[in-house]
């Protein structure tokens, strides 16, 4: 499906609440729009799933792990604000930060001060304690997960990994789509262990600080 396609999909069937006013992003898993919430009088951001996710995962088990992550409340972590399916596409709404991605940040202006990386390290670290404590292991925790806003950091995109290892799908499924970030998992993640822990985020938030301090990942070769 293009994105013309898809955008116009979208607008149709959420016309009468929000207005798609354009991409602002895409990864390996999703497609992320601006819009704004007609309702609440508010932007936001609706990340939609690729079409081979959707497949996998079946409409039931992502609303579920979605409905699961939105309970998550933190001032770290981004929080969600709705989900559903329609007309065959998977999104959620989360707010709209007016601000930057660590990625971009660090693509832009390279390492980070010391006083910087700390905070921003701390700031996760104790997200990330919280999603822990209630059983939530995010699974991909790299700069492009790491929103910047109003001097605060925040983590995105609890429940997409998640639900997708509860679909029973291996760190690289069948459609292509690696579940997690190969600069940035831990080791146990990358050979397919399906026993992951709180440990596996940990190893990635390391490699983020590395990255943050030094302005690239750990391990940047090809295996």
């Amino acid at each position: 499906m293009s994105t013309a396609d898809q955008i116009g999909r979208l607008r149709s069937a959420l016309a009468g609440h929000y207005t798609l006013e354009g991409e602002i992003g895409r990864g390996g898993m999703s497609v992320v729009y601006r819009a704004r919430d007609m309702r609440l009088d508010r932007d936001v951001a609706v990340k939609v799933l690729r079409p081979e996710l959707t497949v996998a995962l079946g409409a039931d088990r992502f609303l579920r792990e979605i409905q699961i992550a939105a309970r998550l409340q933190h001032p770290h972590i981004l929080p969600l604000h709705e989900s559903g399916e329609v007309d065959g596409l998977f999104y959620y709404v989360m707010p709209f930060v007016a601000g930057e991605s660590l990625r971009a940040r660090l693509t832009e202006h390279g390492p980070l001060s010391v006083p910087e990386a700390v905070r921003i390290a701390r700031e996760i670290g104790s997200a990330l304690t919280y999603a822990h404590e209630q059983g939530f292991i995010h699974r991909d925790v790299k700069p492009e997960n790491i929103l910047l806003s109003s001097g605060l950091a925040m983590i995105a995109d609890f429940g997409i990994a998640q639900a997708l290892v509860h679909a029973g799908l291996s760190p690289l499924t069948d459609s292509g789509v690696v579940v997690g970030t190969p600069g940035y998992m831990s080791p146990e993640q990358s050979a397919g262990s399906t026993r992951l822990d709180a440990r596996t985020d940990i190893y990635s938030l390391g490699c983020v600080i590395y990255e943050m301090l030094t302005g690239q990942p750990p391990f940047t070769g090809a295996t």
